[in-house]
């Protein structure tokens, strides 16, 4: 493997090159600063209430070190009155009458409550990504111990509600894009469940997808023609409709409206249309009819530029999108230039690919799975054909090959889950009709289309296979501390799992180390299982173990006390 050693003034100057996308719903961000400036408000209630943990905290430790030595006292003065000795004998005498089926029960009764605990963490783990115990102990336990309480902790039974905790971004702080290359749900994902009786899409996916069309195609009817008015809340209600026969109802009914409803060839040609040549022929009877509606014009003329990529007019396709970003240049948010991308990489014209990188791979602009990875591949693939470890372990790396494998170690900080699928570690499904950016839905959604792009450039995949884990020493932290980019989010991994289907193994990064809580239970559980079934199985073996065991325990004990008694008895 080969680290890139650090790039002295240019990485200072893009350690922030990477902006967090504004969040979708930040008002509850908001909300949460005014609910801390309030509870902050009164710093002379906060300061008692600091000054009297302190205080607890301090004393604690004192507090439990003269408890301790005064019972010790206690137990020592009252060992005649309370027959100490006598009792003793008699719980010796009692567990000697004792037969191995009462330690048969004892140890399978142990093992069946610590399999219940470990079965119950492993749950809570799995759900919350934290231990249970754990959980409670940071939460409750630890404060009143004079520890600090430990704000970092995410999601869980227990998760900080007031203002102090620092906020980490939940589900709904995630942004979700839409994928600039969504497939065609009638052309393609129905074909797909069709053949594998699998649903390729979430519900939550096409939720979103719902909500889009609706925003991106709402009118203001009021002030349209009736006629206009009644095709348009036709349309709303069909983008809302959950069962698919019912969409496709609703966009002929508006169509029988009004025959030039370009909403509705739309929605007949994104779920209807069998093939991409269908779903061609209704998008351009969508474009006749959108008028100068711009958001109906972009979104069509985008859908009908990947139709002709998908049939195989890639030059063709390349016009249109360059067209379309000429006619529309202040629209770089539906990230046009990404399918631009993909189709001048199917050309094979790298040049041109290298230009659209050089406007849009910028510091200022936000950055992508696509942008960094398709970089990344321009730079190996003008190395990669004659690379190779062992003479580059021999000889060091040349500063083409240094820039290679930086390129690399940025795309891979951006988005981690992307080489285990170009490497073909991963199976690859079909891509969502929305992603997260830096999680796995991006990394499924760029390997789905640019995995054979990396195939054709000789080399680059060795490249990658030999260099990307490096990037994973540059960044020990990723959810504290980046390299090039802001710290890894610690969200994707719950927004993944709302936008990929069930059957799908998502990718976690960093990836969780169990829980010593769980381990612990776990080697509980096995090992009073065991002395159960050997104490069933050779009941007198283990009885003379235990006694063994058991003196050897109290042996230290039995010798301090007695030191103790005698001196005691010297002093009196």
């Amino acid at each position: 493997m080969f680290v890139a050693p650090p790039c002295g003034e240019r990485r200072r100057h893009r350690r922030k090159e990477h902006k967090p996308p504004v969040s979708q719903h930040s008002c509850v961000y908001n909300q949460r600063v005014k609910m801390a400036d309030t509870s902050s408000s009164n710093p002379q209630s906060l300061g008692f209430t600091e000054k009297l943990k302190s205080w607890l905290s301090w004393s604690w430790t004192y507090v439990c070190a003269v408890w301790f030595a005064m019972v010790l006292t206690m137990i020592y003065v009252l060992r005649s009155p309370l027959k100490l000795q006598e009792t003793v004998t008699a719980a010796s005498v009692f567990l000697n009458t004792l037969t191995p089926k009462f330690y048969v029960a004892l140890t399978g009764t142990s093992s069946l409550i610590s399999g219940l605990i470990l079965i119950f963490e492993w749950w809570y783990f799995r759900k919350y990504g934290t231990s249970f115990i754990e959980q409670v102990s940071v939460s409750h336990l630890r404060p009143l111990l004079g520890g600090v309480e430990n704000s970092s902790s995410s999601g869980g039974l227990f998760s900080p509600v007031n203002g102090s905790a620092e906020p980490r971004p939940s589900v709904s702080e995630c942004k979700v894009w839409r994928n600039p290359l969504n497939l065609f749900r009638g052309a393609e994902y129905n074909r797909y469940t069709w053949v594998t009786g699998k649903e390729p899409l979430t519900y939550y996916d096409m939720n979103l997808s719902a909500q889009d069309h609706q925003t991106f195609f709402s009118v203001d009817t009021q002030q349209l023609r009736p006629e206009d008015a009644g095709q348009c809340v036709v349309m709303q209600k069909a983008w809302r409709e959950r069962n698919p026969q019912a969409r496709i109802r609703a966009a002929y009914q508006a169509i029988e409206l009004n025959p030039d409803c370009a909403a509705a060839y739309v929605l007949l040609a994104e779920e209807e249309a069998t093939t991409i040549t269908e779903a061609e022929r209704l998008f351009k009877q969508a474009l006749k009819s959108a008028g100068r509606d711009t958001n109906l014009l972009v979104y069509i003329k985008r859908r009908l530029a990947m139709c002709a990529r998908k049939l195989g007019r890639i030059k063709e396709a390349v016009k249109m999108m360059r067209d379309l970003m000429k006619e529309f240049p202040l629209l770089g948010m539906l990230n046009i230039h990404e399918n631009l991308l993909e189709s001048l990489l199917e050309l094979q014209a790298y040049a041109d690919v290298q230009a659209v990188l050089a406007k849009y791979d910028d510091i200022s602009l936000p950055k992508s799975a696509t942008i960094c990875y398709t970089s990344a591949l321009l730079k190996a693939r003008a190395v990669s054909d004659k690379f190779s470890p062992e003479a580059a372990s021999r000889r060091g790396l040349s500063t083409a090959e240094m820039n290679a494998v930086e390129a690399i170690h940025r795309a891979v900080e951006f988005n981690p889950h992307v080489p285990k699928y170009l490497l073909e570690m991963k199976s690859l499904i079909l891509p969502p009709e929305h992603i997260l950016k830096r999680g796995d839905s991006e990394a499924v959604a760029y390997a789905f289309f640019h995995l054979q792009h990396w195939k054709r450039a000789e080399g680059a995949l060795n490249l990658l296979h030999c260099t990307w884990e490096g990037t994973f020493r540059i960044i020990p932290y990723p959810l504290e501390k980046g390299h090039l980019f802001y710290p890894y989010p610690g969200c994707t991994e719950t927004a993944d799992r709302e936008l990929l289907p069930s059957f799908h193994e998502v990718s976690v990064y960093p990836k969780k180390e169990l829980p010593f809580f769980i381990l612990f239970t776990a080697g509980l559980c096995s090992f009073t299982a065991m002395l159960a079934m050997l104490t069933h199985h050779f009941p007198e073996l283990m009885g003379v173990f235990a006694k063994a065991f058991f003196s050897t325990l109290f042996a230290p004990l039995g010798f301090f006390a007695d030191k103790i008694e005698g001196f005691m008895l010297t002093r009196i």
